[in-house]
């Protein structure tokens, strides 16, 4: 066990390392320039000494690897850079987005989790007609685009019954997570109707077992066979699956916050790219890897928890 995560640790700091330096080499060669807006919109009006003065105090002619080794050694110091657009630490607008990123990142995952297997175990034990009503509407539900499913949600629960806010992150602990729910729908609804699919096909695999129907004919309960025998053993599949929605809504979520007004990380991301921000930009851009690869590393050692048999090959 300590050597797989030993294993897995140092392969997410290499995998960090290396996308950071592709993310940093493509905002170095991408077309445009940040002067205009260190300058504040007055690049083709400033002397040759302020661009000159602005280019060695940003190190903005410096050679590839000696910029990205002073951004890199400032990362691990704490020092992210300043943004160029806001005039700010990076770190600290970072810090005031961040929450809100994360609140909807985990309400999502928590949300469609928690559904996606509901609904295939339902399927998976129903009839044959509810099963097909299940997996009717599961497919409707994961053809549907994330910012499709947001303006059929603000338009029936925000616009229409006014049950929820439209906008806008709100204030407080309670009132943010309210404004959460319909984002978190809309980013988790692709993610749950894949996982209920997947939750259907191997629970109904495995309740066709011989060890599953020798429990059926002894008598054991049906809700410990379904426990015990029947979802755990089709979690790998399930827990696969969900790895990969999980670490895809990491993506999701700057389409998701801009629909929807939330002042997190997608929205910061898109105004950054638009004013050429490159710290900013950059910033984000490994925040947002960091996620992804931690949400694999997290899913690689419920592996080594849920099955024997992977603690096995890895021996």
């Amino acid at each position: 066990m300590s050597r797989a995560i030993t294993v897995r640790t140092l392969s997410v700091a290499s995998t960090l390392l290396v996308s950071s330096f592709i993310i940093f080499a493509a905002m170095h060669y991408s077309p445009g320039s940040s002067l205009a807006f260190i300058l504040g919109g007055g690049e083709n009006t400033a002397t040759p000494e302020q661009v000159a003065l602005v280019e060695a105090q940003y190190g903005l002619k410096d050679p590839l690897f000696l910029r990205y080794w002073h951004w890199i050694s400032g990362v691990f110091t704490g020092d992210w850079g300043r943004s160029y657009a806001m005039k700010e630490d990076v770190w600290r607008l970072l810090g005031a987005r961040l929450p809100t990123t994360l609140g909807l990142i985990a309400l999502a995952c928590t949300m469609s989790i928690f559904f996606g297997v509901a609904v295939g175990a339902l399927a998976s034990i129903a009839g044959r007609t509810a099963g097909i009503a299940i997996t009717a509407v599961t497919t409707v539900g994961f053809a549907t685009p994330g910012f499709v499913a947001a303006i059929i949600l603000v338009s029936i629960f925000a616009v229409k019954l006014g049950w929820f806010p439209a906008l806008g992150s709100g204030e407080g602990f309670i009132d943010g997570l309210w404004h959460l729910i319909l984002p978190s729908v809309a980013l988790g609804l692709t993610t749950s109707c894949v996982i209920a699919r997947i939750t259907r096909v191997a629970m109904t695999a495995e309740l066709g077992r011989e060890h599953v129907q020798t429990a059926i004919i002894r008598g054991v309960p049906k809700h410990l066979i379904l426990w015990r025998h029947v979802l755990r053993n089709a979690l790998i599949p399930i827990v696969t699956v969900s790895r990969i929605a999980a670490a895809t809504m990491v993506a999701g979520t700057v389409v998701i916050e801009f629909a929807f007004g939330l002042h997190g990380l997608g929205t910061l991301l898109i105004q950054a790219v638009q004013q050429k921000d490159v710290p900013v930009v950059q910033a984000i851009s490994v925040v947002l890897v960091g996620a992804y690869v931690l949400v694999n590393f997290v899913v690689d050692l419920l592996y080594l928890l849920i099955d024997p048999r992977v603690r096995l090959a890895n021996r």
